[in-house]
């Protein structure tokens, strides 16, 4: 289990109403990854995040070695940047489904949650197949009424992972 993360929810009544809000946050969140808006991918997330892709095995261990790692939005941006406009892959199409959102602890602005993943992924050539599949972990605050990312670690289990992760989880 993910350091913190196992911890009973609140109040049924406002959790339900924060899974609601964090389920709305995931379907537009996936629509921009998969509609291919990266330009806009670092605006889910506050100036001081963190966004790790790391296997559940260094996970597990409290290994902070992740795939992907950004400790700001600037990072963020300059990752969608690169992903955007210097990297040579081959094209593809994505598709993130977010699934069993759990709201584990709130606290002021700030909400502890988890939720599965599965990210499928088409080459225009081939087949759909299991890009990863996972969990994620995170951490959201309130800015301006919405809901931001402060820390999304996205914990895979799939042992073999393509060696072209190369668009955001």
């Amino acid at each position: 289990m993910y350091a913190g993360y196992d911890m009973p929810a609140a109040d049924p009544r406002t959790t339900r109403e924060i899974r609601l809000e964090i389920e709305e946050f995931h379907a537009a969140y996936c629509w921009t990854l998969d509609s291919g808006a990266l330009e806009k991918w670092p605006d889910y997330f506050t100036d001081d995040a963190v966004y790790r892709i790391t296997a559940r095995e260094n996970a597990d261990a409290g290994l902070q070695v992740g795939l992907v790692y950004a400790d700001s939005r600037a990072m963020i941006r300059d990752r969608a940047f690169a992903v955007q406009h210097t990297q040579m892959f081959a094209p593809r199409y994505m598709q993130h489904f977010v699934t069993n959102v759990r709201v584990l602890e709130v606290r002021g602005e700030f909400i502890k949650a988890q939720a599965n993943y599965l990210l499928l992924q088409t080459l225009v050539d081939g087949p759909s197949t299991i890009h990863q599949a996972g969990r994620y972990y995170d951490t959201f605050a309130r800015s301006g009424g919405r809901l931001l990312l402060k820390e999304r670690q996205c914990v895979y289990d799939t042992v073999l992972i393509a060696n072209d992760l190369v668009l955001p989880v």
